[in-house]
């Protein structure tokens, strides 16, 4: 498989093809940069994301200097073969800047996380909560009256769930199913139950 990889890939003239680096749990963009046919072999034997800097004009390792490297799971190209796709796991921050991804400047002035890691920023969240407590926190609150309280409250919201569910009110539903999945996060923030172990037991049970 790695083999057919690499030979449907279409180097330009310098050798070199277009890496987009984006995360596997969330989907997230993370950064682009550039390969040659080397940094390509290397992904794959060592698993880990390799690129080629034109400005050094010399492979490099993600992370070899700041520990933040990039563990990968898949490539892919795309149907022309003239971009490729890492997808990666463990990778800390991807931007020199501090950021998670490079992609941070944005066309809307949002602090919102994009739709498709809604969970794993939450979850990101109410740990960050349960931690500092916050003045006038909900989530600390919650921490504060312990495990069974927090049990408790992800089963009350599980049969308002139901309730809405058995009455078929949309807005009800959409209301009750968000309480619910935000208590559920909040009872796997205090498990130590990450999304990603989630993620992993249901890709398990696909079929």
């Amino acid at each position: 498989m790695d083999k057919i990889i690499l030979e449907k890939v279409k180097f330009d003239d310098r050798g070199l093809v277009p890496v987009i680096t984006q995360s596997y749990y969330t989907g997230k963009v993370l950064m682009q940069a550039y390969a040659n046919k080397e940094a390509l072999e290397k992904t794959l034997d060592t698993r880990f994301a390799t690129y080629f800097s034109r400005s050094r004009n010399s492979l490099w390792v993600k992370g070899e200097t700041s520990g933040n490297k990039q563990r990968v799971v898949d490539v892919r190209v795309d149907c022309d073969g003239d971009s490729v796709l890492y997808l990666v796991k463990d990778y800390g921050v991807a931007c020199h800047t501090g950021e998670e991804s490079c992609f941070f400047t944005k066309t809307k002035d949002s602090s919102k996380p994009d739709p498709y890691e809604i969970l794993h920023k939450l979850y990101e969240k109410i740990e960050e909560r349960k931690h500092l407590k916050p003045e006038g926190s909900y989530v600390a609150k919650m921490f504060e009256k312990g495990s069974d309280k927090i049990i408790q409250k992800v089963g009350e919201e599980a049969v308002e769930t139901v309730i809405a569910l058995k009455n078929k009110d949309k807005d009800e539903i959409v209301y009750e199913a968000s309480d619910l999945l935000f208590h559920l996060v909040m009872a796997l923030v205090d498990a130590g139950v990450k999304i990603e172990d989630i993620q992993e037991e249901l890709l398990r049970r696909y079929k």
